[in-house]
């Protein structure tokens, strides 16, 4: 099979494309699909440095996410059938031709779905939905303010925070990111590059801050949340993609009343899968509808992987970038 090959922690560089990499094994309870399009997350940079949770023996192909036909069933499966059409997350694996998964991770996708956009699907928008409503509670009418809002799982929190009735109000840097925050749903703009976001906040909302924050950044944005929130409002951690790890002042936590939640939602797969599941039955419930669209800005053959992974590093895509088994480099936008 043709398959990204990680076979060293020396990052993206030393990754290589091969047309003759063996076939993953099947597993109990598992489920193969011939991949067509895979995920590219800020996770799998990590993973190529040995910087991520998940250290898998050499050699191994990143990609935490899938999408294709499933060719290959494992004995007593019973959510997937040869011929379906699926996306899926896995531990790793997803930068090939083939992957096997465990059945409880695989989703059929809706008619009016493509591949490259279900494979854009699984983690961001499971992160923004299971992090709006489970955890951060967000609630008709509140001002919900997200930093990162033209990147992976930034657009989704819009597009989603949009939809559960939110007065959305979005960062990025520059006019063109702010505006497919625009077209995706948000109501207020803000370029961080040349607006103090505290500031621009306090003014969106009459002086009185948002009521909630997703932050996928990190840094000063979120030092600057921090001053733009409400009394008791609700900041949600969902990554670091500025490089910087915060450090939280308690004293502002305390005089505030803010509650700060940690997300992973690739945790929740073995914490609370049932609330896994719940999450993407309303998801691809409304992606039948025609009410989500997963928004990819780039796509690469698997052999350009390289170029893939540092254009998603550099933040010159919106939405999401994916691979291809067999689409030459294509800019969606």
């Amino acid at each position: 099979m043709r398959a990204v090959i990680c076979d060293s922690f020396d990052g993206i560089e030393a990754l290589r494309c091969v047309d003759d990499a063996p076939s993953p094994p099947m597993a109990a309870g598992g489920v193969r699909i011939r991949v067509h399009a895979a995920g590219i997350n800020f996770a799998d940079t990590l993973m190529t440095t040995g910087e991520y949770q998940v250290k898998p023996p050499f050699p191994f192909s990143p990609g935490l996410e899938a999408a294709g036909e499933v060719i290959e069933v494992a004995p007593g499966v019973t959510r997937a059938k040869v011929g379906d059409r699926v996306m899926a997350t896995l531990h790793y694996g997803g930068y090939a031709s083939e992957a096997v998964t465990h059945e409880a991770t695989v989703y059929r996708i809706p008619d009016n779905l493509d591949f490259v956009s279900a494979a854009a699907f699984p983690i961001v928008y499971g992160t923004s939905h299971v992090g709006l409503k489970e955890k951060l509670k967000l609630r008709p009418g509140e001002a919900l303010l997200v930093h990162g809002a033209a990147g992976g799982v930034g657009l989704t929190a819009v597009e989603i925070g949009k939809k559960m009735g939110a007065t959305v109000i979005a960062t990025a840097g520059g006019a063109d990111k702010l505006e497919v925050a625009r077209q995706y749903g948000a109501d207020h703009l803000i370029d961080y590059k040349k607006e103090d976001i505290r500031e621009r906040v306090k003014q969106l909302t009459d002086g009185r801050g948002a009521d909630c924050v997703y932050d996928p950044v990190g840094g000063t944005a979120f030092d600057a949340s921090l001053r733009a929130i409400v009394q008791q409002g609700r900041i949600l951690v969902v990554g670091f993609a500025s490089g910087t790890v915060p450090q939280i002042p308690a004293n502002i936590l305390l005089v505030k009343n803010l509650s700060v939640i940690g997300f992973y939602w690739g945790a929740h797969r073995t914490l609370d899968p049932e609330l896994v599941q719940r999450s993407f039955d309303e998801l691809l419930g409304w992606t039948a509808a025609g009410q989500l669209k997963p928004h990819v800005s780039h796509a690469f053959d698997l052999a350009d992987v390289k170029e893939a992974l540092k254009t998603l590093k550099s933040r010159k895509s919106t939405g999401k970038v994916v691979l291809t088994t067999g689409l030459k480099a294509a800019n969606l936008n």
